[in-house]
């Protein structure tokens, strides 16, 4: 059998399979993929629900009429790139609010020994209070970013550099479907054809 002939075969038998049938079977089923697969390897059990993973999984694949096995392999590859990368937006805002908090208890400590300082020294007086609130939250949010910037760690780069190796992966994994999706007319032209000259040979 050529290899051609082999993949038509393998497309026909995957078409006959229908899954489980039985109940007990359909939730040994729906388990699959959170025990293997993609889905393990990109859910945080900890701190990710598995349910919420499947329900956007499946929302990605709505989106694309997967045929054939690789096709589905892309399908759920993309949902996991995906799935990272609103995880990488998650994590910028966490580091964001955390710092933020730092910020805010270094302030209301310095509030608390300037207030004591002023009960002491009465002559010295309050700051003004400077600017509106969008503006001290403009220089909050400034502030927040130069100290995270220039951390020892440098988490933040981190992140932007994990993020960005996340939107290349995707822009390939969809390329790649993109690909696949422009080959089907062809695909189906050469079939019928194939099974024109087969007839005609008959």
């Amino acid at each position: 059998m050529t290899p051609y002939r082999q993949i038509e075969a393998n497309r026909c038998n995957a078409l006959k399979s229908t899954g489980p049938k039985t109940e007990a079977g359909k939730e040994v089923s729906r388990c699959n993929a959170v025990r293997h697969g993609l889905t393990a390897e990109t859910v945080i059990g900890a701190l990710e629900d598995a349910e919420d993973y499947k329900s956007f999984e499946a929302a990605v694949a709505a989106d694309y009429d997967a045929q054939s096995a690789v096709e589905r392999e892309l399908v759920l590859r993309l949902a996991s790139l995906l799935w990272r990368l609103r995880r990488a937006i998650t994590m910028e805002t966490g580091l964001f609010e955390i710092h933020a908090e730092h910020i805010r208890d270094d302030q209301q400590n310095l509030r608390m020994l300037t207030h004591s300082q002023n009960a002491i020294n009465p002559a010295a007086g309050d700051e003004p209070n400077g600017g509106t609130k969008s503006g001290v939250a403009a220089i909050e949010f400034a502030r927040c970013f130069l100290e995270l910037a220039n951390l020892p760690n440098l988490a933040l780069d981190r992140l932007s550099r994990y993020e960005a190796t996340l939107w290349r992966q995707t822009r390939r994994t969809i390329y790649a479907l993109e690909m696949l999706e422009r080959r089907k007319p062809q695909e189906r032209s050469h079939r019928v054809w194939q099974f024109g000259m087969r007839n005609s040979v008959k």
